[in-house]
């Protein structure tokens, strides 16, 4: 999808300088989805977790040496 947006020069430079990515379609999706990332992950933690609940399993254990 095409959208036209307008970006602070300075914010697109700082983006740049610290991700080495030039493009600038790059650098929204990469920050989009670094958004979505961490809205996603507050929201399970407000939820406690994937399965709040949840007890892990029995680990495998070596035998003693």
């Amino acid at each position: 999808m095409r959208t036209t947006v307008a970006i602070d020069d300075e914010l697109i430079a700082k983006a740049q300088e610290y991700t080495g990515v030039k493009e600038k379609a790059t650098l929204v999706r990469m920050g989009l989805e670094a958004l979505v990332h961490r809205e996603a992950s507050r929201r399970a933690a407000r939820l406690g977790g994937i399965a709040p609940g949840f007890k892990a399993p029995p680990r495998r254990r070596l035998p003693p040496e």
